[in-house]
């Protein structure tokens, strides 16, 4: 198919085959910076600190996005007052493991460039030993590569948020205990156990929010060790759900979808128009929902118009 071009006609002959006219976006390249950092972080909503190990300091790290045919321009700084060597592992680049995914050793750096191949939602994360030391202290992220364009099969959504579960052990020099699935005793939302639920945590004070008819999808990510993810909206339905965040692989009218340790999917939840209503998503795994997975959605007319949108998309 030739190249599209923007224009009244245009759009007309495109809407017939995709559904939607949008713009192609031009091929660019995305450069991303990641710091490795071996320092304290708030682990919880009363302010408890944690011995982690992150990007930038920031657990999950930076949100990274792109565009199918976009250049990934990625360097990895080690901090020279760092103890351990880190490395950067992106699901969505096809390269050499052992050359671009290799351990850098403190005070020095590393620099690759992968091509966004693929649509989808991914993990990022550390590769270097003890690989889930590395990412049960925090050393993972996201990176969303979007398609060229929206359609029938994949709308453009009114809101978007990020989530990312994670499995807290207390014990962070314990690799056995991580190991073997012992001594966890939360599960965080984006670094915070009920970080976006007030009802189960009197020391949250956020939640998500959505106006009542609005399409708000859910890029969702599961960073734990060794827990599958029963991923389910209470007093919901999901509309669509995306495998692995990719538009052609669409499911629809899904209760709850099962998320492997290290996937992603990309789900959609359309509330009802004519009324006020709140959703809780959650881990559905009992373990999990109990010790922090949930997350509150709540639906009415009034709204923040900014949350879901631009940088309020990965909160913390």
């Amino acid at each position: 198919m030739k190249r599209f071009i923007t224009g009244v006609f245009s759009c007309a002959a495109m809407s017939l085959m995709i559904g939607l006219c949008v713009p192609v976006a031009n091929a660019k390249v995305v450069k991303v910076t990641l710091t490795a950092m071996e320092s304290d972080v708030v682990i919880d909503n009363r302010g408890t600190k944690y011995p982690a190990w992150t990007y930038d300091g920031m657990i999950p790290g930076k949100l990274v996005r792109a565009t199918v045919g976009d250049q990934i321009d990625v360097t990895l700084i080690n901090l020279k007052t760092n103890k351990k060597s880190h490395s950067i592992d992106f699901h969505a680049a096809e390269v050499d493991m052992l050359n671009e995914f290799g351990s850098v050793r403190p005070g020095h750096n590393r620099h690759f460039v992968f091509k966004a191949g693929r649509a989808g939602v991914y993990m990022y994360h550390c590769a270097s030993n003890p690989l889930a030391e590395h990412i049960a202290r925090g050393m993972f992220g996201v990176i969303i590569i979007d398609p060229k364009r929206f359609s029938k099969a994949y709308p453009k959504p009114d809101r978007e948020y990020v989530l990312v579960q994670s499995q807290f052990f207390p014990d962070a020099d314990n690799v056995v205990d991580m190991v073997e699935n012992r001594g966890w005793t939360h599960a965080l939302i984006n670094g915070k156990p009920f970080n976006f639920d007030p009802i189960h945590d009197g020391n949250s004070t956020r939640a998500l929010m959505s106006k009542p008819g609005e399409r708000v999808r859910i890029f969702f990510v599961n960073a734990n060790i060794n827990m599958p993810v029963s991923f389910h909206p209470v007093a919901g339905i999901w509309d669509r759900v995306y495998v692995n965040g990719n538009p052609d692989n669409v499911l629809k009218n899904v209760q709850t979808y099962g998320v492997p340790v290290a996937g992603a999917s990309t789900f959609d939840l359309v509330s009802p128009a004519g009324r006020s209503t709140n959703n809780a998503l959650i881990d559905h795994t009992m373990s999990a929902e109990m010790r922090g997975a949930s997350t509150l959605l709540i639906n009415v007319p009034g709204a923040d118009p900014g949350m879901g949108k631009g940088d309020k998309i990965l909160i913390r």
